[in-house]
């Protein structure tokens, strides 16, 4: 569900990069007009979208992580990882073909857009994420460092000494 929310948040902020980055690109419509030509290419793009968010928020907590940073790098890491197939999409999709966007893999641009957006994902993604909401949250019990500052009864507790 994270996962899904976050990408939402993407999807409403997409405009905005674009503008910011002064660049026509868009992730919404590269999913979206690549999957059908039709005018429904919005809605197509979002649900791909939000597809794929919720995916990355599932295996993101399957394997343990929460928190900002973790979202951050771990959102980084896919774009980076998938920044290659830019290069298939300068070549298949229809925007490319027609010229109305611009070579996506050596567009500094879009790379700045595609590291704005997904730094976006991954903060929201980690920030989301139940077990980021955990990290807040006391442990029970007393604290680790309890046993170093109180001595056992009728003693003093020279611990911190020998460490």
């Amino acid at each position: 569900m994270a996962g899904a929310m976050a990408a939402a948040i993407w999807v409403t902020a997409e405009p905005i990069g674009q503008r910011v980055f002064r660049t026509p690109y868009s992730d919404v419509r590269l999913l979206g007009a690549l999957l059908t030509a039709r005018a429904p290419w919005r809605w197509v793009g979002i649900a791909v979208h939000l597809a794929n968010g919720a995916l990355f928020g599932a295996t993101f907590a399957r394997m343990g992580r929460g928190g900002w940073r973790q979202g951050l790098m771990a959102a980084e890491l896919e774009n980076l990882v998938l920044w290659p197939t830019m290069g298939l999409f300068d070549r298949i999709h229809p925007d490319r073909r027609s010229g109305s966007w611009p070579p996506l893999v050596s567009s500094p641009r879009v790379f700045a857009y595609e590291v704005t957006m997904h730094a976006l994902f991954g903060v929201v993604l980690g920030l989301l994420h139940p077990s980021a909401r955990n990290e807040a949250v006391a442990p029970e019990g007393p604290p680790a460092w309890a046993g170093w500052v109180t001595p056992a009864p009728g003693r003093a507790n020279l611990r911190w000494l020998s460490n």
